[in-house]
Protein backbone atom coordinates (compact mmCIF):
# COMPACT_ATOMS: atom_id res chain seq x y z
CA UNK A 1 0.00 0.00 0.00
CA UNK A 2 1.33 3.33 -0.95
CA UNK A 3 -0.58 6.03 1.90
CA UNK A 4 -0.17 9.04 3.78
CA UNK A 5 -1.65 10.62 6.82
CA UNK A 6 -2.41 13.98 4.65
CA UNK A 7 -3.57 14.40 1.37
CA UNK A 8 -2.20 16.27 -1.40
CA UNK A 9 1.30 14.96 -0.94
CA UNK A 10 1.90 12.98 -4.05
CA UNK A 11 0.72 9.57 -3.62
CA UNK A 12 -0.91 8.86 -6.36
CA UNK A 13 1.91 10.20 -8.65
CA UNK A 14 4.36 7.80 -6.63
CA UNK A 15 1.94 4.91 -7.37
CA UNK A 16 1.61 5.00 -11.00
CA UNK A 17 5.91 5.76 -11.70
CA UNK A 18 6.78 2.72 -8.89
CA UNK A 19 4.21 0.36 -10.92
CA UNK A 20 5.70 1.69 -14.54
CA UNK A 21 9.29 0.86 -12.77
CA UNK A 22 8.30 -2.40 -11.13
CA UNK A 23 7.08 -3.48 -14.90
CA UNK A 24 10.42 -2.62 -16.57
CA UNK A 25 11.94 -4.94 -13.95
CA UNK A 26 9.79 -7.93 -15.47
CA UNK A 27 6.92 -8.08 -12.92
CA UNK A 28 3.19 -8.18 -13.07
CA UNK A 29 1.91 -5.10 -11.45
CA UNK A 30 -1.69 -4.17 -10.81
CA UNK A 31 -2.97 -1.04 -9.10
CA UNK A 32 -5.97 -0.88 -7.20
CA UNK A 33 -6.97 2.91 -6.71
CA UNK A 34 -8.50 2.47 -3.59
CA UNK A 35 -9.77 6.66 -2.97
CA UNK A 36 -13.26 6.37 -3.64
CA UNK A 37 -13.76 10.46 -3.30
CA UNK A 38 -11.00 11.19 -4.84
CA UNK A 39 -10.09 8.38 -7.76
CA UNK A 40 -7.22 9.63 -10.00
CA UNK A 41 -5.55 6.56 -11.45
CA UNK A 42 -7.29 6.74 -14.35
CA UNK A 43 -6.13 9.50 -15.56
CA UNK A 44 -3.13 9.82 -14.59
CA UNK A 45 -2.82 6.15 -16.79
CA UNK A 46 -4.92 8.19 -19.24
CA UNK A 47 -7.24 5.55 -19.68
CA UNK A 48 -10.04 7.71 -17.97
CA UNK A 49 -12.28 7.28 -22.01
CA UNK A 50 -11.76 3.09 -21.48
CA UNK A 51 -14.98 1.56 -19.17
CA UNK A 52 -14.69 -2.22 -17.94
CA UNK A 53 -16.25 -4.83 -19.34
CA UNK A 54 -17.13 -8.69 -17.16
CA UNK A 55 -15.51 -11.68 -17.98
CA UNK A 56 -17.70 -14.69 -18.50
CA UNK A 57 -17.95 -15.62 -14.76
CA UNK A 58 -19.13 -11.88 -14.09
CA UNK A 59 -16.28 -10.67 -12.32
CA UNK A 60 -15.19 -7.08 -14.04
CA UNK A 61 -11.78 -6.60 -16.19
CA UNK A 62 -9.12 -4.58 -15.51
CA UNK A 63 -8.07 -2.07 -17.75
CA UNK A 64 -4.28 -2.64 -18.96
CA UNK A 65 -2.05 0.43 -19.67
CA UNK A 66 1.64 0.41 -20.30
CA UNK A 67 1.39 -3.32 -18.50
CA UNK A 68 -0.44 -2.34 -15.87
CA UNK A 69 -3.12 -3.91 -14.54
CA UNK A 70 -6.15 -0.76 -13.12
CA UNK A 71 -8.74 -0.93 -11.65
CA UNK A 72 -10.54 2.58 -10.25
CA UNK A 73 -14.06 3.49 -9.19
CA UNK A 74 -13.38 6.46 -11.62
CA UNK A 75 -13.62 3.60 -14.38
CA UNK A 76 -16.90 3.20 -12.99
CA UNK A 77 -18.65 6.26 -12.63
CA UNK A 78 -18.98 9.59 -14.72
CA UNK A 79 -15.80 12.04 -13.60
CA UNK A 80 -17.94 15.03 -12.30
CA UNK A 81 -20.31 12.64 -10.79
CA UNK A 82 -19.66 13.22 -6.74
CA UNK A 83 -19.14 10.16 -4.61
CA UNK A 84 -21.74 10.79 -1.84
CA UNK A 85 -21.54 7.52 1.00
CA UNK A 86 -21.14 6.87 4.20
CA UNK A 87 -18.28 4.86 5.71
CA UNK A 88 -19.94 1.13 5.26
CA UNK A 89 -20.75 1.87 1.45
CA UNK A 90 -16.98 3.33 0.89
CA UNK A 91 -16.45 -0.18 2.56
CA UNK A 92 -18.65 -2.45 0.40
CA UNK A 93 -17.43 -0.76 -2.88
CA UNK A 94 -13.40 -1.20 -1.66
CA UNK A 95 -14.36 -5.31 -0.84
CA UNK A 96 -15.60 -5.22 -4.73
CA UNK A 97 -12.63 -3.53 -6.30
CA UNK A 98 -10.80 -6.55 -4.26
CA UNK A 99 -12.78 -9.32 -4.51
CA UNK A 100 -15.30 -8.84 -7.69
CA UNK A 101 -12.72 -7.46 -10.22
CA UNK A 102 -10.24 -10.70 -12.12
CA UNK A 103 -7.03 -9.15 -11.32
CA UNK A 104 -4.87 -12.65 -13.19
CA UNK A 105 -1.70 -13.54 -12.09
CA UNK A 106 -0.06 -10.56 -10.53
CA UNK A 107 3.56 -10.41 -8.51
CA UNK A 108 2.66 -6.97 -6.94
CA UNK A 109 -0.61 -5.01 -6.31
CA UNK A 110 0.08 -1.88 -5.46
CA UNK A 111 -2.97 -0.02 -3.62
CA UNK A 112 -2.90 3.59 -4.21
CA UNK A 113 -4.59 4.76 -0.36
CA UNK A 114 -6.84 7.83 0.44
CA UNK A 115 -5.44 10.17 3.17
CA UNK A 116 -6.35 9.83 6.77
CA UNK A 117 -6.49 6.64 8.76
CA UNK A 118 -9.93 5.66 8.61
CA UNK A 119 -12.22 3.14 7.18
CA UNK A 120 -10.75 2.82 3.69
CA UNK A 121 -6.99 1.92 5.50
CA UNK A 122 -9.00 -0.19 8.10
CA UNK A 123 -10.58 -2.45 5.28
CA UNK A 124 -7.77 -3.12 3.03
CA UNK A 125 -5.91 -4.27 6.29
CA UNK A 126 -8.70 -6.13 7.69
CA UNK A 127 -9.53 -7.78 3.73
CA UNK A 128 -5.77 -8.33 2.16
CA UNK A 129 -2.57 -9.93 3.67
CA UNK A 130 -0.41 -6.86 2.83
CA UNK A 131 2.88 -7.59 2.02
CA UNK A 132 3.90 -3.76 3.29
CA UNK A 133 3.32 0.06 3.51
CA UNK A 134 5.18 2.78 2.10
CA UNK A 135 4.27 6.18 3.51
CA UNK A 136 4.29 9.46 1.23
CA UNK A 137 5.42 12.61 2.85
CA UNK A 138 6.26 16.04 1.71
CA UNK A 139 9.28 17.83 3.95
CA UNK A 140 6.89 20.04 5.28
CA UNK A 141 6.44 19.73 8.94
CA UNK A 142 2.33 19.41 8.60
CA UNK A 143 3.33 16.92 6.29
CA UNK A 144 5.34 14.97 8.37
CA UNK A 145 3.29 14.79 11.33
CA UNK A 146 0.45 13.36 9.49
CA UNK A 147 2.88 10.38 7.57
CA UNK A 148 3.90 9.74 11.27
CA UNK A 149 0.17 9.08 12.27
CA UNK A 150 -0.40 6.89 8.99
CA UNK A 151 3.28 4.73 9.53
CA UNK A 152 1.83 4.45 13.07
CA UNK A 153 -1.45 3.55 11.84
CA UNK A 154 0.00 0.43 10.12
CA UNK A 155 2.46 -0.40 12.94
CA UNK A 156 -0.49 -1.23 15.33
CA UNK A 157 -2.40 -3.53 12.49
CA UNK A 158 0.73 -5.23 12.02
CA UNK A 159 1.99 -4.29 8.59
CA UNK A 160 5.33 -4.02 7.71
CA UNK A 161 7.12 -0.68 6.57
CA UNK A 162 8.75 -0.95 3.49
CA UNK A 163 9.71 2.53 4.24
CA UNK A 164 9.39 6.30 3.52
CA UNK A 165 9.40 8.34 0.59
CA UNK A 166 9.94 12.73 0.56
CA UNK A 167 8.31 13.70 -2.21
CA UNK A 168 8.43 17.20 -4.12
CA UNK A 169 11.79 17.21 -1.69
CA UNK A 170 13.74 19.34 -4.00
CA UNK A 171 13.66 22.18 -6.28
CA UNK A 172 17.33 22.55 -8.08
CA UNK A 173 19.17 22.74 -5.16
CA UNK A 174 19.21 19.19 -3.98
CA UNK A 175 20.61 20.40 -0.51
CA UNK A 176 17.85 23.30 0.29
CA UNK A 177 14.20 22.76 2.53
CA UNK A 178 14.30 19.11 2.39
CA UNK A 179 15.21 15.94 4.74
CA UNK A 180 12.71 16.15 7.04
CA UNK A 181 11.38 12.88 6.28
CA UNK A 182 14.42 11.33 6.14
CA UNK A 183 14.71 12.60 9.89
CA UNK A 184 11.15 10.88 10.35
CA UNK A 185 12.12 7.43 8.98
CA UNK A 186 15.29 7.48 11.57
CA UNK A 187 13.52 8.46 14.93
CA UNK A 188 11.07 6.15 13.64
CA UNK A 189 13.57 3.56 12.53
CA UNK A 190 12.40 2.67 9.52
CA UNK A 191 14.06 2.39 6.12
CA UNK A 192 14.15 6.33 3.97
CA UNK A 193 13.70 4.97 0.52
CA UNK A 194 14.72 8.20 -1.41
CA UNK A 195 13.86 11.93 -1.99
CA UNK A 196 11.32 12.70 -5.10
CA UNK A 197 12.65 15.95 -6.97
CA UNK A 198 9.72 19.30 -7.44
CA UNK A 199 9.50 18.96 -11.27
CA UNK A 200 7.16 19.98 -13.89
CA UNK A 201 7.86 16.86 -15.88
CA UNK A 202 6.05 15.18 -13.28
CA UNK A 203 3.06 17.24 -13.16
CA UNK A 204 3.20 17.53 -17.03
CA UNK A 205 3.23 14.19 -17.85
CA UNK A 206 0.65 12.85 -14.68
CA UNK A 207 -1.75 15.37 -16.47
CA UNK A 208 -1.32 13.86 -20.07
CA UNK A 209 -1.72 10.45 -18.63
CA UNK A 210 1.99 9.45 -19.16
CA UNK A 211 4.06 8.48 -16.05
CA UNK A 212 7.01 9.79 -15.84
CA UNK A 213 8.72 6.16 -15.40
CA UNK A 214 7.66 5.42 -18.82
CA UNK A 215 10.04 7.32 -20.47
CA UNK A 216 13.76 6.11 -20.32
CA UNK A 217 14.90 9.56 -21.52
CA UNK A 218 13.91 11.52 -18.68
CA UNK A 219 16.53 11.88 -15.60
CA UNK A 220 13.85 12.14 -12.93
CA UNK A 221 12.71 8.69 -13.79
CA UNK A 222 15.85 7.32 -12.17
CA UNK A 223 14.72 8.17 -8.96
CA UNK A 224 11.71 6.34 -9.24
CA UNK A 225 13.69 3.34 -10.35
CA UNK A 226 16.23 3.55 -6.89
CA UNK A 227 12.93 3.50 -4.97
CA UNK A 228 11.55 0.74 -7.08
CA UNK A 229 14.86 -1.51 -6.56
CA UNK A 230 14.80 -1.03 -2.35
CA UNK A 231 10.88 -1.99 -2.63
CA UNK A 232 11.14 -5.16 -4.53
CA UNK A 233 14.87 -6.09 -2.66
CA UNK A 234 12.17 -5.71 0.62
CA UNK A 235 9.22 -7.79 -0.81
CA UNK A 236 12.13 -10.49 -1.82
CA UNK A 237 13.04 -10.70 1.57
CA UNK A 238 10.06 -11.14 2.99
Amino acid sequence: VIASGKGGVGKSTITNNLAISMSKSNLKVGILDADIYGPSQHKMLGISHLKPSKNKDGKINTIVKSGIKCMSIGLLIDDDKPIIWRGPMVQTALTQLLKDVDWGELDVLLVDMPPGTGDAQLTISQKVNISGAIIVSTPQEIALIDAKKGLNMFKKVEVPIIGIIENMSFYLCPHCNSGGAQLVANELKVPFLGKIPLDIDIRIKSDEGKPISTLSDIKISKYFEEITQKTINFLDKN
